[in-house]
């Protein structure tokens, strides 16, 4: 869509929403900025922009005045598809945007796009690097924490952009083509948002609905030990998969230590998880879906190799901080649902006390305590879910519960319960919000406060 002089309504005052006037205005399209909090610091969201981008600022409630005259409604991540603001576009007939499909408005070079449940952000991360080592006109976005809005006027026809994309992002897109997709997994999330298991694995999956139009050499990768996904691979015309579990015939599989890929009956030895700087059960998974996706891609596998091996991992992702009286901490702070930290428990190898609890997305936690598996000796539980996890705790057996005020009075429970030889993981297995930021502010107080131990 040619947006030259259209008159386009953001919703939503964060880095999304910022992101998305700075491109409008880039594109010379009439901008008006809302945000429904009727208490917001107008001079706070100016600060946010420089002083040369022109816009109209409406806090509170939106006049139909301007609904009436909107060509477009570009809506944040965070702003619910069925919310009151956009359906009061949508009963307009205003088309609605969300950041993705405005980037991809303007995007001249390749996309390879990656979602999932869990490893989204150390797979971007992977194959961004990977990318980047054979093509440096490569650009990593998204939802990893860089604006795609901020980077698509940078684009070439001969680049390369690495999104991660989330199921809040994958709602809003329409035109989006990437060449080559990757779907890691499906395990209850964000139902809070999507309210089924069957509303999430669909709009999971439509990152891959107009690839197939716009590539006829489009692929999409696959995790064949996730159930869902081995029966999506049956509706798509090239789906590559990876595996943990199972000897593939074409895909990338895990076989002893070593990765292979095999196709046309020929296999081939990519890296032993024992030269790898990652280590997991789901970082294996996540290097399998980086090498299946960059081969598709075309990269040579010598780079994929050597990448791999020197790659070591993202930040707040099972995050080695500091060993401490012979404890050794680590951040986990991107745990933000039960199947994540299940993940981060399975990597630990000691006695582990866990910091655990947050924001309420709808989870259930009898496998995450399940996962305990005698590994966990203390379960030092914040925020908004503590009740709920102390309660299942306590249904399957395990008492060993402490509650905490904040997460500096948790990582000071630890210190003084842990001896030497235990771990010490923050994995929440729930989103941050209600006490921090973001998963981010999370992390980055916990090593602060890991740090601070004297």
């Amino acid at each position: 869509m040619e947006l030259y002089n259209k008159k386009v309504v953001v919703v939503g005052t964060g880095v999304s929403g910022i992101g998305a006037v700075k491109l409008l205005w880039e594109t010379r399209a009439v901008i008006t900025l809302y945000d429904g909090n009727e208490k917001a610091d107008k001079v706070a969201i100016a600060a946010k922009l420089p002083d040369n981008i022109k816009y109209e600022l409406i806090i509170g409630k939106m006049p139909q005045e301007i609904v009436d005259a909107t060509d477009l409604l570009v809506i944040s991540p965070g702003v619910p598809i069925d919310s009151e603001i956009v359906e009061l576009f949508r009963k307009a007939g205003v088309p609605v945007w969300g950041e993705i499909e405005l980037a991809y408005n303007y995007e001249k070079g390749t996309v390879y796009a990656i979602t999932g449940t869990n490893g989204k952000t150390t797979t971007t991360s992977l194959v961004g690097e990977i990318m980047k080592n054979y093509n440096e006109n490569t650009f990593v976005v998204g939802n990893i924490g860089t604006s795609y809005t901020g980077e698509v006027l940078n684009t070439t026809k001969d680049s390369n952009t690495i999104a991660e994309i989330s199921s809040f992002q994958l709602e809003t897109i329409h035109d989006f083509a990437p060449k080559g997709t990757a779907i890691l997994n499906i395990t209850p999330d964000h139902l809070d948002r999507h309210y089924t298991m069957e509303n999430y694995a669909k709009v999971k999956e439509s990152i891959t609905k107009n690839q197939w139009n716009r590539w006829d050499d489009g692929f999409c990768v696959l995790n064949y030990d996730d159930e869902e996904l081995r029966r999506f691979g049956e509706d798509i015309p090239n789906p590559i998969f990876f595996s943990r579990k199972n000897k593939l015939k074409k895909g990338v599989y895990l076989s002893g230590s070593m990765i292979k890929y095999v196709a046309d009956n020929v296999e081939e030895d990519i890296v032993s998880i024992e030269d790898m700087h990652i280590f997991g059960n789901h970082n294996y998974e996540n290097a399998m879906a980086a090498i299946a996706l960059t081969i598709e891609a075309g990269v040579p596998v010598e780079i994929i190799r050597d990448t791999v091996r020197s790659f070591k991992g993202v930040e707040h992702r099972i995050e080695y901080v500091r060993e401490f009286n012979g404890v050794k901490y680590y951040n986990d702070s991107k745990g933000t649902n039960p199947d994540s930290s299940i993940k981060a428990l399975e990597a630990m190898s000691r006695p582990t006390l866990l910091i655990a609890g947050g924001y309420d997305k709808h989870s259930e936690f009898y496998e995450f305590i399940e996962a305990f598996d005698n590994k966990v000796k203390l379960l030092v539980l914040i925020g908004q879910t503590a009740d709920l996890i102390e309660n299942t705790a306590r249904e399957c057996g395990f008492d060993k519960i402490v509650r905490a005020d904040s997460l500096l009075e948790a990582v000071k429970i630890c210190s003084d319960n842990a001896a030497e030889g235990d771990v010490v993981l923050l994995s929440p297995a729930c989103a941050s919000w209600g006490m921090f930021k973001n998963y981010e502010e999370r992390g980055v107080l916990f090593k602060q406060y890991v740090n601070d131990l004297k």
